[in-house]
């Protein structure tokens, strides 16, 4: 095969292991793989489009790929990624991020779920599949994924996410769901930080919490070790308003001995003003950085990234919720395909444009394919 930036992804992707049987195998899966990866990034959601856009590429993709028995069937592209372990495949992923991205020292990873609800079998027992990823803010990468298992939450997926993941030097943020002390725990021993967030459901701490602030604001934060920061949004009518207070002493929250790494407890006053009328809500967080409230609002801010941008990409861009890639393994597996287009495409800057203008013109034009691929090695040579 020749050096070019197929190629690149070809080397990172071989090790995903073939569960077919050697007699029956018509396509290599490299070729299958690698395939549905350029159909993803040029515009197809679903195995038939997969297929056609196969079919009409047949003579560029030849160039890269054995493609032995030409272009397979939507049928043998949806059985394989059926049968494919999503942990090789995942896997695979994580090797290819981590040798080929660099990611800014210190950034946000923000963790978060997401529900593909087109991913359910009618009449059968397995309803909506969820995945939880990590979304690194600044270098707008997908890290990594896990999905979470059955008669499960995302509690118990969190920990293993993380358990792939390098976090030394970054800032991990999650919303409620994870704000648990193993959680708290397992980041620190990795050399990262976290910044996360408390809800009312979780009871005596959440009191606790907004009880030390409500005493601090009566005293005006006298002799307490604390640091404020403030932001004003304005546009379309409306004006928000962000403070950010960040207070350390958490010898006084009960409990506090059971969190590694606990530095300081934050709260986030929200108020938005619309035609005069004013809405506040307030939030709490439990941090293991030090008292910093600019800080504190850089991962506050940027964890909503994750759903402005990653699953709001995932969702316009991709058409996620609609795909009804359900059987056997290939939803889950096709999420992790979706997540290498995103990758590829957030990295790619030559033209000013949105996802999916930029997936339209991948199929167009296969010099800025090759160029969008040529960000899946570390050189980025286009050939």
């Amino acid at each position: 095969m020749p050096d070019s930036p197929v190629a690149s992804l070809v080397e990172h992707f071989s090790n995903v292991k073939d569960p077919r049987a050697k007699h029956s195998i018509a396509h290599p899966l490299i070729d299958i793989v690698s395939i549905t990866i350029c159909a993803v990034i040029c515009g197809a959601n679903s195995w038939s489009e997969v297929e056609s856009y196969g079919r009409a590429k047949q003579e560029w993709l030849s160039k890269f790929l054995a493609l032995p028995n030409g272009i397979p069937s939507h049928d043998t592209f949806e059985r394989l990624f059926a049968r494919l372990k999503p942990q090789e495949l995942q896997q695979c992923f994580l090797n290819w991020v981590q040798a080929v991205f660099q990611t800014t020292v210190g950034q946000v990873i923000a963790i978060d779920g997401k529900t593909l609800r087109g991913a359910y079998e009618r009449g059968e027992e397995r309803g909506m599949i969820h995945m939880v990823s990590a979304w690194a803010t600044q270098n707008h990468l997908v890290l990594g994924q896990c999905k979470v298992a059955e008669k499960s939450n995302e509690i118990t997926a969190i920990p293993e996410l993380l358990k792939m993941l390098k976090l030394e030097g970054g800032i991990v943020s999650i919303d409620a769901m994870g704000c648990q002390t193993k959680i708290a725990e397992t980041i620190i021993n990795q050399g990262g930080d976290y910044v996360l967030a408390l809800k009312a459901n979780q009871g005596n701490l959440h009191e606790d919490v907004t009880q030390l602030f409500k005493l601090a604001h009566q005293q005006n934060f006298k002799d307490i070790e604390h640091d404020f920061s403030q932001t004003i949004d304005k546009g379309h009518g409306r004006i928000e308003i962000r403070k950010y207070w960040l207070m350390g002493q958490t010898q006084y929250l009960l409990g506090a001995e059971n969190w590694r790494g606990l530095q300081s407890i934050g709260c986030v006053e929200s108020e938005r003003r619309i035609n005069g009328k004013s809405t506040i809500e307030r939030r709490y967080y439990l941090l293991s950085i030090p008292v910093n409230a600019q800080l504190f609002a850089r991962a506050v801010r940027s964890h909503w990234g994750i759903e402005n941008q990653l699953h709001w990409i995932l969702d316009v861009g991709f058409r996620e919720d609609e795909s009804r890639a359900c059987q056997g393994n290939s939803a889950e597996n096709m999420a992790v395909v979706r997540h290498i287009a995103v990758n590829l495409l957030s990295q790619e800057k030559s033209v000013k444009v949105g996802v999916k203008a930029k997936r339209l013109r991948a199929g167009w034009d296969d010099d800025y394919l090759l160029k969008v691929l040529s960000h899946a090695s570390r050189s980025n040579s286009p050939l």
